[in-house]
């Protein structure tokens, strides 16, 4: 890969960026993405629990409407915007959540928590009008779906695709720090070292979550509407206080959340997407393919890690396209 074009997190945290959850529309390893200009878009505000979300909607076609969930928590909805290619016959509405990108941010901690994301989501579809839809969530966006059906509130959810997906953050924590612990050297050591003194704020430990990020994370150059993400991300209240410092540093509010017992609520045909390398790993994605009630595929894509939809959207978009046609 030409160096002028290696993504390195010092230069995205510079930026004013950070990570996970990214994607977008644009150049990915020199090939042209197509843009949807054609296609018809909407957008504006919704009142939700705790003030105001932004959503966008592409696409005004017949088809059950498609309602996407972004990761982070705080990644806002940029990231997905190559998955608008889908809205030739149905709806594809993205939306930013509470506390990053053009939604509202309110100051309060105590604001952002598992369960005003699921009544958010509620807020969401009872604003737009979504009595039917097919839910996609990833990487948070999947706990954020997984909850919300688990809670019993998938009234009209006709299908559920779930991309790096979780069952419970325990077993994806354990997954990560194996990943941790395979890499080469004494990757592993300088990192528990420099965790254990403190020093998680030095350029040294960011070059550390940087190897793994371009292992596990992001395998391509970002593109333009990963940047506005990384943006989103980097000042996200909701990352901070739901997430923690990184990908693999979970300590906020939803370090503890479990559904591996509840999975069988879960009645809705269900796909599951990830990559050869993804951070989140293979047992947590077939934890979730066999737990739930309704049939469920599992599509690795090799090559690829968490963020399949950036590193390979168009090969992404067949993927999901063929599942949403399905009968």
């Amino acid at each position: 890969m030409d160096s002028s074009l290696q993504w390195s997190r010092r230069r995205s945290l510079a930026g004013g960026a950070a990570l996970l959850a990214i994607a977008g529309i644009g150049p990915v390893g020199g090939a042209a993405i197509p843009v949807t200009a054609a296609i018809p878009s909407a957008d504006g505000y919704a009142n939700v629990p705790g003030g105001r979300i932004y959503w966008r909607r592409f696409g005004n076609g017949s088809k059950t409407p498609l309602l996407t969930l972004h990761g982070g928590p705080g990644a806002a909805h940029n990231y997905l915007l190559s998955m608008s290619a889908l809205a030739e016959d149905r709806p594809v509405i993205f939306y930013d959540q509470l506390g990053c990108g053009k939604a509202d941010a309110p100051a309060d901690d105590a604001i952002y928590t598992i369960q005003r994301s699921v009544e958010e989501l509620d807020a969401v579809r009872k604003a737009l009008r979504l009595d039917r839809v097919i839910l996609y969530g990833h990487s948070w966006g999947t706990l954020l779906a997984i909850e919300y059906l688990c809670q019993k509130r998938g009234a009209g959810v006709e299908k559920l695709i779930l991309a790096g997906a979780l069952p419970s953050v325990p077993q994806a924590s354990a997954g990560m720090r194996r990943l941790i612990n395979s890499m080469p050297g004494d990757y592993a050591r300088k990192l528990d070292m420099l965790e254990t003194a403190g020093k998680m704020q030095t350029p040294e430990y960011a070059a550390l979550v940087q190897q793994f990020y371009d292992r596990f994370v992001l395998r391509v150059p970002p593109t333009p509407d990963a940047l506005v993400s990384f943006d989103a991300l980097a000042k996200s209240i909701a990352y901070r206080v739901l997430n923690g410092p990184n990908e693999f540093t979970i300590t906020g509010k939803i370090k503890d959340w479990d559904r591996r017992a509840d999975l069988g609520t879960i009645t809705q045909p269900t796909l599951l997407t990830t990559g050869e390398f993804d951070e989140i790993t293979m047992d947590c994605h077939q934890t979730i393919q066999k737990g739930v009630a309704g049939r469920a595929k599992l599509v690795v894509m090799p090559g690829c890690s968490h963020l399949t939809m950036v590193e390979q959207p168009q090969q992404y978009n067949r993927i999901v396209r063929s599942f949403l046609e399905a009968a």
